[in-house]
Protein backbone atom coordinates (compact mmCIF):
# COMPACT_ATOMS: atom_id res chain seq x y z
CA UNK A 1 0.00 0.00 0.00
CA UNK A 2 1.29 3.45 -0.97
CA UNK A 3 1.71 5.85 1.95
CA UNK A 4 0.57 9.34 0.97
CA UNK A 5 1.60 12.39 2.95
CA UNK A 6 -0.14 15.74 2.46
CA UNK A 7 2.04 18.85 2.44
CA UNK A 8 0.99 22.49 2.16
CA UNK A 9 3.06 24.19 -0.55
CA UNK A 10 3.17 27.92 -1.36
CA UNK A 11 4.32 29.03 -4.83
CA UNK A 12 4.85 32.62 -6.00
CA UNK A 13 3.29 33.44 -9.38
CA UNK A 14 4.61 35.91 -11.97
CA UNK A 15 2.56 38.72 -10.38
CA UNK A 16 4.12 38.26 -6.94
CA UNK A 17 1.06 36.52 -5.47
CA UNK A 18 1.33 33.40 -3.34
CA UNK A 19 -0.54 30.36 -4.67
CA UNK A 20 -1.43 27.80 -2.01
CA UNK A 21 -1.73 24.09 -2.74
CA UNK A 22 -1.70 20.63 -1.22
CA UNK A 23 0.90 18.11 -2.39
CA UNK A 24 -0.16 14.47 -2.08
CA UNK A 25 3.37 13.06 -1.82
CA UNK A 26 4.00 9.40 -2.61
CA UNK A 27 7.72 9.67 -3.26
CA UNK A 28 7.26 9.27 -7.01
CA UNK A 29 9.19 11.48 -9.40
CA UNK A 30 6.04 11.73 -11.52
CA UNK A 31 3.56 14.44 -10.57
CA UNK A 32 0.03 15.24 -11.75
CA UNK A 33 -1.23 18.82 -11.30
CA UNK A 34 -4.97 19.32 -10.71
CA UNK A 35 -6.77 22.61 -11.46
CA UNK A 36 -10.17 23.72 -10.11
CA UNK A 37 -12.95 25.56 -11.91
CA UNK A 38 -14.75 28.91 -11.74
CA UNK A 39 -15.24 30.29 -8.22
CA UNK A 40 -14.00 27.00 -6.85
CA UNK A 41 -11.02 25.84 -4.79
CA UNK A 42 -8.69 22.93 -4.22
CA UNK A 43 -10.92 21.40 -1.51
CA UNK A 44 -13.89 20.85 -3.81
CA UNK A 45 -14.80 17.63 -5.52
CA UNK A 46 -13.51 16.27 -7.83
CA UNK A 47 -10.06 17.76 -7.05
CA UNK A 48 -9.69 15.91 -3.74
CA UNK A 49 -11.10 12.68 -5.18
CA UNK A 50 -8.63 12.67 -8.07
CA UNK A 51 -5.59 13.54 -5.93
CA UNK A 52 -6.48 10.80 -3.46
CA UNK A 53 -7.04 8.22 -6.21
CA UNK A 54 -3.72 9.07 -7.86
CA UNK A 55 -1.96 8.77 -4.50
CA UNK A 56 -3.35 5.28 -4.01
CA UNK A 57 -1.74 4.31 -7.32
CA UNK A 58 1.62 5.67 -6.17
CA UNK A 59 1.43 8.84 -8.30
CA UNK A 60 2.02 12.14 -6.51
CA UNK A 61 -0.55 14.89 -7.15
CA UNK A 62 -0.78 18.61 -6.47
CA UNK A 63 -4.07 20.52 -6.21
CA UNK A 64 -3.92 24.28 -5.76
CA UNK A 65 -5.95 27.48 -5.68
CA UNK A 66 -5.63 29.92 -8.56
CA UNK A 67 -4.93 33.55 -7.58
CA UNK A 68 -8.02 35.19 -6.08
CA UNK A 69 -9.53 31.84 -5.12
CA UNK A 70 -9.43 29.77 -1.93
CA UNK A 71 -6.33 30.41 0.18
CA UNK A 72 -4.27 32.00 -2.59
CA UNK A 73 -3.48 35.71 -2.69
CA UNK A 74 -4.86 38.11 -5.28
CA UNK A 75 -8.28 39.40 -6.23
CA UNK A 76 -10.94 37.23 -7.82
CA UNK A 77 -11.51 38.16 -11.46
CA UNK A 78 -14.11 37.01 -13.97
CA UNK A 79 -12.64 35.59 -17.18
CA UNK A 80 -8.93 35.46 -16.38
CA UNK A 81 -8.19 32.37 -18.50
CA UNK A 82 -4.76 33.49 -19.71
CA UNK A 83 -3.67 34.60 -16.26
CA UNK A 84 -4.73 31.29 -14.73
CA UNK A 85 -2.72 29.50 -17.43
CA UNK A 86 0.21 31.61 -16.24
CA UNK A 87 -0.47 30.49 -12.65
CA UNK A 88 -0.37 26.89 -13.86
CA UNK A 89 2.93 27.67 -15.56
CA UNK A 90 4.37 28.96 -12.28
CA UNK A 91 3.33 25.70 -10.58
CA UNK A 92 4.84 23.58 -13.36
CA UNK A 93 8.09 25.55 -13.18
CA UNK A 94 8.26 25.26 -9.38
CA UNK A 95 8.06 21.47 -9.43
CA UNK A 96 10.42 21.18 -12.40
CA UNK A 97 12.99 23.02 -10.31
CA UNK A 98 12.39 20.34 -7.65
CA UNK A 99 13.34 17.70 -10.27
CA UNK A 100 9.76 16.45 -10.64
CA UNK A 101 8.44 15.07 -13.93
CA UNK A 102 5.07 16.62 -14.75
CA UNK A 103 3.23 13.64 -16.21
CA UNK A 104 -0.19 15.24 -16.61
CA UNK A 105 -2.24 18.36 -16.00
CA UNK A 106 -5.90 17.88 -15.14
CA UNK A 107 -8.57 20.59 -15.02
CA UNK A 108 -12.23 20.59 -14.01
CA UNK A 109 -14.76 22.96 -15.64
CA UNK A 110 -12.96 26.28 -16.25
CA UNK A 111 -9.80 24.48 -15.15
CA UNK A 112 -10.28 22.23 -18.19
CA UNK A 113 -10.05 25.27 -20.43
CA UNK A 114 -6.97 26.46 -18.54
CA UNK A 115 -5.02 23.20 -18.99
CA UNK A 116 -5.85 23.18 -22.71
CA UNK A 117 -4.76 26.82 -23.03
CA UNK A 118 -1.51 25.98 -21.24
CA UNK A 119 -0.90 23.01 -23.56
CA UNK A 120 -1.49 25.19 -26.62
CA UNK A 121 1.34 27.50 -25.54
CA UNK A 122 3.76 25.01 -23.96
CA UNK A 123 4.60 21.64 -25.45
CA UNK A 124 6.09 20.34 -22.20
CA UNK A 125 3.39 18.14 -20.59
CA UNK A 126 2.52 14.89 -22.40
CA UNK A 127 -0.95 14.22 -20.94
CA UNK A 128 -3.80 16.74 -20.63
CA UNK A 129 -7.20 15.92 -19.14
CA UNK A 130 -10.13 18.27 -19.65
CA UNK A 131 -13.06 17.48 -17.34
CA UNK A 132 -16.28 19.29 -18.29
CA UNK A 133 -14.60 22.28 -19.91
CA UNK A 134 -16.69 24.71 -21.96
CA UNK A 135 -15.88 25.00 -25.67
CA UNK A 136 -18.18 27.91 -26.52
CA UNK A 137 -17.12 30.55 -24.00
CA UNK A 138 -19.66 33.03 -25.38
CA UNK A 139 -22.35 30.78 -23.90
CA UNK A 140 -23.32 30.33 -20.27
CA UNK A 141 -23.02 33.98 -19.24
CA UNK A 142 -26.64 35.11 -19.31
CA UNK A 143 -27.51 32.88 -16.37
CA UNK A 144 -24.96 34.66 -14.17
CA UNK A 145 -24.96 38.17 -15.65
CA UNK A 146 -28.61 38.51 -16.68
CA UNK A 147 -30.18 39.47 -19.99
CA UNK A 148 -28.70 42.31 -22.06
CA UNK A 149 -25.44 42.02 -20.10
CA UNK A 150 -23.35 43.34 -22.99
CA UNK A 151 -25.46 46.47 -23.26
CA UNK A 152 -25.47 47.03 -19.49
CA UNK A 153 -21.72 46.56 -19.07
CA UNK A 154 -21.00 48.98 -21.93
CA UNK A 155 -23.25 51.52 -20.26
CA UNK A 156 -22.05 51.13 -16.66
CA UNK A 157 -18.58 49.66 -17.12
CA UNK A 158 -19.32 46.74 -14.80
CA UNK A 159 -21.97 44.33 -13.52
CA UNK A 160 -22.22 43.28 -9.89
CA UNK A 161 -23.24 39.63 -9.59
CA UNK A 162 -25.38 38.70 -6.60
CA UNK A 163 -26.50 35.33 -5.29
CA UNK A 164 -30.11 34.21 -4.93
CA UNK A 165 -30.38 35.98 -1.58
CA UNK A 166 -29.27 39.25 -3.14
CA UNK A 167 -25.83 39.21 -1.53
CA UNK A 168 -22.92 40.61 -3.57
CA UNK A 169 -20.57 37.91 -4.90
CA UNK A 170 -18.22 39.52 -7.40
CA UNK A 171 -17.87 42.35 -9.93
CA UNK A 172 -17.52 41.75 -13.67
CA UNK A 173 -15.72 44.58 -15.46
CA UNK A 174 -15.83 45.17 -19.19
CA UNK A 175 -12.14 44.21 -19.36
CA UNK A 176 -12.68 40.87 -17.58
CA UNK A 177 -15.72 40.10 -19.73
CA UNK A 178 -13.70 40.73 -22.89
CA UNK A 179 -10.95 38.46 -21.53
CA UNK A 180 -13.45 35.62 -21.65
CA UNK A 181 -14.96 36.57 -25.00
CA UNK A 182 -11.54 36.89 -26.68
CA UNK A 183 -10.23 33.55 -25.38
CA UNK A 184 -10.34 31.43 -28.54
CA UNK A 185 -10.87 27.80 -27.52
CA UNK A 186 -10.86 26.51 -31.10
CA UNK A 187 -7.54 28.18 -31.89
CA UNK A 188 -6.03 26.81 -28.66
CA UNK A 189 -7.17 23.28 -29.49
CA UNK A 190 -5.61 23.46 -32.96
CA UNK A 191 -2.26 24.54 -31.48
CA UNK A 192 -1.91 21.55 -29.13
CA UNK A 193 0.96 19.34 -30.29
CA UNK A 194 -0.07 16.03 -31.88
CA UNK A 195 2.22 14.15 -29.48
CA UNK A 196 0.26 15.46 -26.51
CA UNK A 197 -2.50 13.05 -25.50
CA UNK A 198 -5.73 14.76 -24.53
CA UNK A 199 -8.72 13.23 -22.78
CA UNK A 200 -12.04 15.04 -22.50
CA UNK A 201 -14.52 13.72 -19.92
CA UNK A 202 -18.08 15.02 -19.67
CA UNK A 203 -21.23 14.07 -17.81
CA UNK A 204 -24.30 13.38 -19.95
CA UNK A 205 -26.52 15.19 -17.41
CA UNK A 206 -24.34 18.28 -17.02
CA UNK A 207 -26.66 21.30 -16.65
CA UNK A 208 -23.83 23.85 -16.32
CA UNK A 209 -21.87 23.04 -19.49
CA UNK A 210 -23.79 21.02 -22.12
CA UNK A 211 -22.25 17.68 -23.10
CA UNK A 212 -22.33 18.72 -26.76
CA UNK A 213 -19.37 21.04 -26.01
CA UNK A 214 -17.27 17.91 -25.43
CA UNK A 215 -17.84 16.89 -29.06
CA UNK A 216 -16.29 20.16 -30.23
CA UNK A 217 -13.03 19.42 -28.42
CA UNK A 218 -12.99 16.09 -30.24
CA UNK A 219 -13.25 17.87 -33.57
CA UNK A 220 -10.29 20.20 -33.15
CA UNK A 221 -7.69 18.39 -30.98
CA UNK A 222 -5.49 16.02 -32.99
CA UNK A 223 -4.60 13.35 -30.41
CA UNK A 224 -7.89 13.21 -28.52
CA UNK A 225 -10.10 10.74 -26.70
CA UNK A 226 -13.65 11.49 -25.56
CA UNK A 227 -15.38 9.77 -22.65
CA UNK A 228 -18.99 10.56 -21.68
CA UNK A 229 -20.06 9.42 -18.21
CA UNK A 230 -23.74 8.55 -18.43
CA UNK A 231 -25.94 10.23 -15.83
CA UNK A 232 -23.15 12.39 -14.36
CA UNK A 233 -23.72 16.05 -13.48
CA UNK A 234 -21.15 18.87 -13.67
CA UNK A 235 -19.57 17.99 -10.31
CA UNK A 236 -19.85 14.20 -10.84
CA UNK A 237 -21.66 14.15 -7.51
CA UNK A 238 -22.75 10.50 -7.76
CA UNK A 239 -19.98 9.42 -10.12
CA UNK A 240 -16.74 10.23 -8.29
CA UNK A 241 -15.37 6.68 -8.43
CA UNK A 242 -16.11 6.33 -12.13
CA UNK A 243 -14.49 9.68 -12.87
CA UNK A 244 -11.35 8.69 -10.94
CA UNK A 245 -11.18 5.34 -12.74
CA UNK A 246 -11.41 6.97 -16.20
CA UNK A 247 -8.67 9.48 -15.33
CA UNK A 248 -6.37 6.84 -13.82
CA UNK A 249 -6.84 4.39 -16.70
CA UNK A 250 -5.98 7.08 -19.26
CA UNK A 251 -2.84 8.21 -17.39
CA UNK A 252 -1.62 4.64 -16.78
CA UNK A 253 -2.25 3.58 -20.39
CA UNK A 254 -0.43 6.65 -21.72
CA UNK A 255 2.53 6.18 -19.38
CA UNK A 256 2.85 2.55 -20.44
CA UNK A 257 2.99 3.37 -24.15
CA UNK A 258 6.50 3.35 -25.68
CA UNK A 259 5.83 6.42 -27.81
CA UNK A 260 4.54 8.26 -24.76
CA UNK A 261 7.66 7.29 -22.82
CA UNK A 262 9.74 8.92 -25.54
CA UNK A 263 7.56 12.04 -25.41
CA UNK A 264 7.90 12.15 -21.61
CA UNK A 265 11.67 12.04 -21.95
CA UNK A 266 11.50 14.71 -24.65
CA UNK A 267 9.46 16.96 -22.34
CA UNK A 268 11.94 16.42 -19.51
CA UNK A 269 14.93 17.15 -21.78
CA UNK A 270 13.24 20.31 -23.06
CA UNK A 271 12.54 21.47 -19.51
CA UNK A 272 16.13 20.77 -18.45
CA UNK A 273 17.41 22.70 -21.48
CA UNK A 274 15.28 25.74 -20.59
CA UNK A 275 16.35 25.47 -16.95
CA UNK A 276 20.04 25.33 -17.97
CA UNK A 277 19.64 28.47 -20.09
CA UNK A 278 18.02 30.30 -17.16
Amino acid sequence: MTIVGEQRVVIRNSHGENLVGILHETGSKDLVIICHGFQSKKERIPMVTLATALGREGISAFRFDFAGNGESEGSFMYGNYRREAEDLGAVVQHFREKERLITAIVGHSKGGNVVLLYASKNNDVPIVINISGRFHLENGMEGRLGKDFLQRIKQDGFIDVKNRKGKFEYRVTQESLMDRLTTDTRAACLLINQNCRVLTIHGSMDKIVPAKDALEFSRFIQNHKLHIIEGADHEYTLHQDELATVVLDFIKAARGDKNMSKHLQSCENRANFVKARI
